[in-house]
């Protein structure tokens, strides 16, 4: 079964600017649209005529008005529409399954809005085995700049950021778009020093060296499998979080990675995601990765 781009959609002109960035990417991807309203009747104990065919037809109007939105500026593109009857979170986590990449609407500076209100959205992102697009809304529209960069974040060794970097560098091929690649460091504190660690700095050079090394290491595959795409190598000092927004600032799109692990008190998204989430300005992409 081919595969799709999922945007979910409430209705909100967040979740409307989700639908049209959604719409582009599966255009520049030559990639089916699938968009989904998640909705499962339940009763309001509130004094007011809301009976179930009613709420059926707000959630009809709710998904032609997205489905008419992008057939309307994409005409070529193939979308199919579906109101889906469950819960918002496992109806987007089980969309997420099966498709290429689930796209949401986020307000940005704050918690993501509509039917995903709260820690909703989270929940989503954390769970998702699927990449998960958070698209930014700025001031009545989504960002979305041409020619502009792709921004990855990579950590750790060159297994740990491959699926992250993959998805960069597709992501940049579709659009004509350089890649970034962000390693940030930091001095590692006394304690944290071993004859092994340093002696493997020592060999490179030194810390700076050494980071610059893990990243040519990490992007080689990359650059072999895409030879077309531009890449910059960006190597800096600092929590990773900031040199990544600061990257970013003028971004197409953000890449970044989650680890796929559950701790005693449920999932996360990580420290990183959760900055690039809450403060990027536009739209990010979140990768699970082992």
């Amino acid at each position: 079964m081919t595969r799709a781009i999922v945007v979910g959609v409430d209705g909100s002109p967040e979740s409307l600017a989700a639908a049209d960035w959604a719409a582009r990417e599966a255009t520049l991807r030559g990639m089916p649209l699938r968009i989904v309203h998640a909705w499962l009747w339940e009763p309001l104990d509130v004094p007011i005529v809301q009976d179930r065919e009613t709420q059926g037809q707000s959630a009809i109007a709710v998904l032609r008005e997205a489905e008419t939105r992008v057939t309307g500026g994409y005409p070529n593109l193939s979308v199919t529409a579906e109101v889906v009857p469950d819960t918002a979170v496992a109806a987007l986590l089980n969309e997420a399954e099966r498709s290429d990449i689930l796209v949401l609407g986020s307000r940005g500076h704050g918690a993501l809005v509509g039917f995903l209100l709260g820690s909703y959205g989270q929940q989503v992102i954390a769970a998702a085995t699927r990449p998960v697009v958070s698209v930014r809304i700025r001031d009545g529209e989504a960002r979305d700049l041409d020619g502009g960069e792709v921004v990855v974040g990579q950590q750790g060794r060159p297994e740990d950021s491959s699926a992250v970097l993959a998805f960069a560098f597709e992501a940049a091929a579709a659009r004509g778009a350089t890649v970034r690649a962000v390693r940030a460091w930091s001095l590692p504190p006394v304690f944290a020093y071993s004859p092994g660690s340093m002696l493997l700095a020592d060999e490179a050079g030194g810390l700076e060296p050494f980071e610059k090394k893990s990243l040519a290491e990490a992007l080689a595959p990359l650059r072999e499998r895409f030879p077309d795409v531009p890449v910059i190598e960006h190597v800096e000092i600092g929590s990773a979080g900031q040199v990544l927004l600061s990257a970013a600032s003028r971004a197409e799109l953000l890449v970044v990675g989650r680890r796929v692990r559950r701790s005693p008190v449920g999932t996360h998204i990580g420290s990183v995601a959760h900055a690039a989430l809450h403060h990027a300005t536009c739209p990010v992409a979140v990768v699970p990765h082992a």
